[in-house]
Formats: C-alpha cells, sequence, structure tokens
C-alpha cells in the first residue's frame, strides 16, 4: 500500500491539487483520498480505483495462476 500511497500523493501534486480539491474532482470522499496517501490497508478497492482513473491507472485481482506463466 506504500506504493499505491507514493504514487497518488506524488501525482495529486504534480497537477497542484489539495486533498479535497483531488477529491471533488475524482468523485470520492476527502477520507478516501487521506487513507491511501496514508497508506491504509483497508480500502473499497471501487473507490480506490475511481481515484486512480484520474491517472489512467486501475487495480485489478491477480491469480496465482497468472503469475506463475
Amino acid at each position: 500500500m506504500i506504493q499505491l500511497a507514493t504514487f497518488v500523493k506524488a501525482r495529486r501534486k504534480e497537477v497542484n491539487l489539495t486533498q479535497e480539491e483531488f477529491a471533488e474532482k475524482a468523485g470520492v470522499a476527502l477520507t478516501v483520498v487521506r487513507k491511501i496517501e496514508q497508506g491504509k490497508t483497508n480500502l473499497n478497492m471501487d473507490k480506490v480505483n475511481l481515484v486512480l482513473s484520474m491517472f489512467g491507472h486501475e487495480l485489478a485481482p491477480v491469480h496465482c495462476k497468472d503469475l506463475s506463466e
């Protein structure tokens, strides 16, 4: 989760938005952005994907079978 936190915080700062401004543009609550940037592990994947979609990314499950190929 640290990499996610670092990525989101750095990209948000690159576009010069406060957490509140970014949350509004992403369509999530301010607490969602704060939790992501703090590296919290109990996050709603749909909310994380709303945030990541601002940068053209998304999270998806990875199956063990896919990793072994």
